[in-house]
């Protein structure tokens, strides 16, 4: 495909100045728990990390992707805010949060703000 692209197309693609950025996750859940206090914790961190964030989570209960739940960019801040949440929870031993990465073309670098 040509790299000399309409704007609107660069937006249609999600590429350049329209590109999205999120992060991909990873839990470590405590050896042992519950299927009960599982599901409390996947209602929670739904309900507070993502959606309290203004975020969107795609995924399985121990991997999956977060990103902004509508069109743009996962900011810093709320990644920040993400990890700062997961680190206080005693049902995982462990997290993976990835670096802000492009939402659509994950190979593609992030482009400077």
């Amino acid at each position: 495909m040509a790299t000399n692209r309409s704007r609107r197309l660069r937006k249609k693609l999600c590429v350049d100045e329209f590109q999205e950025l999120g992060c991909e996750l990873t839990l470590n859940f405590r050896e042992g728990l519950a299927d009960a206090e599982m599901d409390s914790f996947v209602e929670a961190f739904l309900r507070d990390a993502v959606e309290g964030n203004g975020l969107g989570y795609v995924g399985g209960d121990d991997y999956g992707f977060v990103c902004l739940a509508k069109r743009g960019s996962m900011s810093a801040a709320q990644r920040e805010q993400l990890d700062a949440w997961l680190k206080s929870r005693a049902e995982l031993t462990g997290y993976s949060l990835s670096p802000l990465m492009d939402v659509w073309y994950p190979e593609n670098a992030v482009n400077p703000a």
